[in-house]
């Protein structure tokens, strides 16, 4: 571990304090002493016999104190009098902020660097997809290459550790649903078709979008966090050294489960809402729970239920995707995860809302009201 810089200011015989400098006086560890030791107004000497290291930001701090308190440095090591004295000629109105670039060049040029990076992105985008359903045939064809004990790990994550969670959810979305609509529907002394109104709604729209929303925040991140940090470590590299495809063994699982799990989860969810409203109706409208349960088989189309599982599992779909691919995309650093991990969850989310508004769209003009 480096050890931080620390200093210390003793008084001399002969007037004047004696600044005693001691540890690593390097970039990293400069932060903490550096406001204290601009603060420090008077000293003869600067004894540098006590450092450990100095780099060039080091040796420009000694270098600056000395100038300002017109101190002389004792105890330098050979290899700090050089940095000292190469620092010595750098000016102090040397310019650390770039010119700004004229806006006729700098909008072109942001906007020319943003659709390259669009296009890039598009191409890369593409190839992770190809490799996917590359990995689908090779499973297809030789079953026993797909991994059954990740396929049920991550069932468990993405569908039942998530149980809860939707369920607590649906139920309060449900509450609000009827909650809402009976209060508007009453102005026009139709209370009664709340039971449609929280059904179609729960069955058709929110169970599905609102269970994405969530598994794209819970699941998608998780896979762009545990890919990313397998990047990092190498892990990834080292499955491709050992003859391991990473599409198979780290991204197949993961898609599948969520393309699986969404759909289930979805019903679950949109059962759970129904329930919610039923609640509601019971103890605010006066609506036996049995009967609204009931009528729901009688106003609610059965296209409805086909609707919202339709869009399950493509929304899995595309939340495994996203966060998968987001997670190969890691490179460099650990700040990297967080933010290919936020955009994750952000791309997910975004895709799942354009895709919802895309078969409100389909369903309209195919006639599936």
């Amino acid at each position: 571990m480096t050890a931080s810089a620390q200093f210390t200011l003793e008084d001399q015989a002969d007037g004047g304090p004696r600044l005693v400098l001691s540890g690593q006086l390097v970039v990293s560890t400069l932060s903490p002493v550096e406001a204290k030791l601009r603060a420090v107004d008077a000293a003869k000497v600067i004894d540098i016999s006590g450092l450990e290291e100095v780099d060039t930001v080091g040796a420009w701090v000694i270098y600056r104190l000395s100038r300002d308190l017109d101190a002389a440095i004792e105890g330098a090591s050979p290899e700090a009098e050089r940095l000292i004295e190469a620092v010595k000629d750098t000016p102090d109105d040397t310019q650390t902020v770039p010119p700004e670039e004229p806006l006729l060049t700098k909008v072109p040029g942001d906007v020319g660097t943003a659709v390259l990076g669009g296009i890039s992105g598009t191409k890369q985008a593409l190839g992770f997809l190809g490799a996917v359903v590359m990995a689908i045939f090779k499973v297809i064809r030789h079953p026993s290459r797909l991994r059954m004990t990740a396929l049920v790990r991550q069932l468990q994550l993405v569908g039942v550790d998530a149980l809860f969670i939707i369920g607590m959810m649906s139920f309060l979305v449900g509450i609000v649903i009827a909650q809402q609509g009976a209060v508007q529907l009453q102005q026009f002394g139709a209370e009664i078709y709340t039971i449609n109104l929280t059904g179609r709604l729960a069955l058709r729209e929110l169970g599905v979008l609102m269970t994405a929303i969530m598994v794209a925040g819970r699941s998608g991140s998780a896979f762009a966090a545990q890919i990313g940090t397998m990047k990092l470590t190498e892990e990834v590299d080292a499955m491709r050294t050992i003859g391991v495809d990473p599409i198979e063994a780290l991204v197949l699982p993961r898609v599948i489960a969520c393309v699986v799990m969404l759909t289930l989860l979805g019903f679950y969810s949109s059962v759970i809402s129904i329930i919610g409203g039923a609640v509601l109706g019971q103890l605010a409208l006066g609506i036996p729970f049995v009967t609204f349960l009931s009528r729901i088989k009688e106003v609610v189309p059965v296209l409805d239920l086909w609707v919202g599982l339709i869009k399950g599992p493509v929304f899995g779909l595309i939340i495994g995707m996203t966060g998968c691919y987001q997670g190969m995309k890691v490179e460099g650093n650990s700040e990297e995860v967080g933010l290919r991990t936020t955009k994750a969850v952000v791309e997910g989310i975004f895709m799942v809302i354009v895709l919802d508004a895309f078969f409100a769209v389909f369903f309209s003009k195919i006639g599936w009201l």
